[in-house]
């Protein structure tokens, strides 16, 4: 398949960040609240699909929610308790980058949990996505899917580029060498929780723009939002001068002027 066209891409994007907005608004006015969860390979493009998605948003309405390992208390804790907290009040959204899936991805191939623990997992998470969506919380699952080889063509670039570095860790380079084991997790995960209540949607991710739009507009297309009339704002006139003077600019310390210097 073809990479998208650029100009045609960076069009259609402003136009879905514009419905974005009006999303966010409709869910602040309404008391809506979404949950979207980002999973998939790594390198898939989760990240840069999250950052389009909330490029324009007001981050007081949008959270990231991107948890690091559990620490030894938490894993006491029953599973899903850490990722409760986290779950949006009224008027809010909430993006997962990575969530309760951990379990059923990164923590069953690697051993980080007992078969007990998966296994208990994968019994109660079709019920706590059940409790969450009667709930009335509108939630939306995507995998982002990409090849082995696309995949390992996004590490090799990850470490030429010292910008992008820090993304390849050892956990990602040791998903290569397990590959099927990562299929055969995803394909077990989904025959569990791809339910009807809460579907799993995939996303063919060995095109970044493509799938950054394609995503963006399925999102939309499953939400109920309607346009909200916002008030009309007028600026005031400046009022007149009551003789304030501004501090000399010698008492202050100012940043030094480096673009003087390119």
């Amino acid at each position: 398949m073809a990479k998208l066209d650029r100009e045609l891409y960076e069009t259609e994007l402003v136009r879905l960040q514009l419905e974005l907005v009006k999303v966010q608004e409709w869910v602040r006015a309404s008391g809506e609240r979404v949950v979207v969860l980002f999973e998939g390979r790594d390198a898939a493009g989760k990240g840069g699909a999250i950052k389009r998605v909330t490029e324009f948003l007001n981050p007081r309405v949008a959270r990231i929610v991107a948890l690091p390992a559990p620490t030894d208390r938490q894993r006491t804790r029953w599973y899903f308790q850490r990722y409760v907290e986290h779950l949006p009040s009224a008027g809010e959204i909430v993006l997962f980058d990575r969530s309760w899936y951990n379990r059923a991805g990164v923590e069953r191939v690697m051993k980080f949990c007992t078969e007990q623990e998966y296994q208990r997992f994968l019994h109660q998470c079709p019920i706590f996505e059940r409790l969450l969506v009667e709930d009335g919380i509108l939630l939306r699952k995507y995998w982002f899917s990409v090849s082995d080889k696309e995949q390992e063509r996004r590490f090799r670039d990850r470490l030429k580029d010292p910008m992008r570095r820090w993304k390849l860790s050892p956990m990602d380079v040791e998903s290569i060498s397990r590959w099927e084991q990562y299929s055969q997790a995803k394909d077990e995960m989904f025959g569990h929780t791809d339910i009807t209540e809460a579907p799993w949607y995939v996303v063919d991710a060995e095109d970044k723009r493509r799938a950054r739009i394609n995503m963006i507009a399925h999102l939309l297309s499953t939400l109920p939002y309607t346009e909200v009339k916002q008030p009309e704002i007028k600026l005031p006139k400046r009022p007149k001068s009551t003789g304030y003077q501004r501090m000399p600019r010698e008492k202050q310390t100012e940043v030094p002027d480096h673009a003087a210097a390119l």
